[in-house]
């Protein structure tokens, strides 16, 4: 954690405390920035930078996943029956937690929705402010020249009406930046749990599935023992389809309170799910070959292979698609 009561800049600081900025180039981006109004600027900034970290996770999700088919494709190339299985599922462990940062990108990109109604709100605001200064600067300058003008009075009357509707836009302003700064930042903040717990579960799993892999050294000439582990590995990621599940269905029925400061008992640190590390699952999946079940999915359980082949109960071969989206917005309306 940052120790500073604050992460803004010291303005009031040494000189020569920091690095010059580097300059950067012209874009349509940064032209974008430039002719937003002053007021809704800065949030108009975060939006931008938040919106490159929903891509970055996403790029991240997809990353994993094919880093989970590379390691079962290569687990089943060394014509070591223990280490193809066990990397096998290692894979879909992987590649389940891909699925978790996608998820996670979805959740940032919901709490940036929020966030462009307080800008957009902003904006709309500023040719209030314009109009009230604007008028007041205009009667400051004819009491100077023409002390004895007739417009002054109706330039008054004029500032009236432009502060009555300032005063509104700007109560306006203040109760829906309070109001979405909640819940853009809850929702994220909610994300944040959701990715920390689930990936907590999978990666328990993981660590279950390689104590399974016997690591002892043979000495040359002696034979290995055959892998008998094939029948538990495939009931680890039974129970971490089981445990993500139960994660789901504890968050659905808990009352999330999204005040700040209020009765939160989403279990910081408490990964749902309470079905444990060895019990009895039901639900039993096809055993033998290099088939793993789907843990992201829907009410049947499918069988996958991490490298990307899914199959029906009655085994026949389907596209295989991910439960997880990772946007509301399409890519032109989400990069703006």
């Amino acid at each position: 954690m940052n120790r500073s009561l604050s992460i803004r800049s010291n303005k009031g600081g040494a000189a020569g405390s920091s690095a010059p900025p580097r300059k950067k180039g012209f874009s349509f981006a940064s032209l974008r920035g430039s002719i937003q109004p002053e007021l809704s600027r800065r949030l108009y900034q975060v939006i931008k930078s938040t919106n490159n970290l929903v891509s970055a996770h996403e790029t991240a999700g997809r990353e994993r996943e094919t880093i989970a088919k590379q390691l079962s494709e290569w687990g089943e190339q060394t014509g070591d029956e223990a280490v193809s299985d066990i990397s096998d599922k290692v894979g879909v462990v992987l590649s389940e937690l891909g699925a978790q940062e996608e998820a996670y990108a979805h959740g940032l990109d919901e709490a940036r929705g929020v966030l462009k109604t307080i800008r957009n709100t902003e904006k709309s605001v500023q040719p209030s402010r314009d109009a009230k200064s604007k008028i007041a600067d205009e009667i400051q300058k004819l009491k100077l020249k023409e002390p004895q003008s007739t417009r002054i009075v109706i330039l008054e009357q004029e500032l009236v009406r432009a502060e009555a509707e300032n005063l509104v836009a700007e109560a306006q302003l203040t109760n829906i930046t309070r109001s979405k700064l909640k819940i853009a930042y809850d929702a994220e903040f909610a994300a944040v749990i959701e990715r920390a717990e689930k990936q907590i579960i999978l990666a328990k799993h993981g660590r279950r599935l390689l104590d399974l892999l016997d690591d002892s050294p043979v000495t040359p000439g002696d034979a290995r023992r055959p892998y008998e582990n094939g029948p538990a590995a495939r009931q680890v990621l039974n129970d971490a389809e089981d445990d993500l599940k139960a994660w789901e269905k504890n968050a659905s029925a808990e009352d999330y309170d999204s005040a700040v400061g209020g009765d939160d008992d989403r279990g910081v640190g408490n990964a749902p799910g309470g079905s444990g590390m060895g019990g009895e699952m039901g639900g039993k999946g096809r055993t033998g070959g290099s088939e793993t079940p789907v843990m992201t999915g829907a009410s049947g359980v499918h069988c996958l292979s991490a490298d990307g082949g899914e199959h029906g109960p009655a085994g026949a071969d389907v596209p295989y698609a991910s439960h997880t989206p990772t946007s509301t917005y399409d890519d032109s309306e989400r990069r703006t």
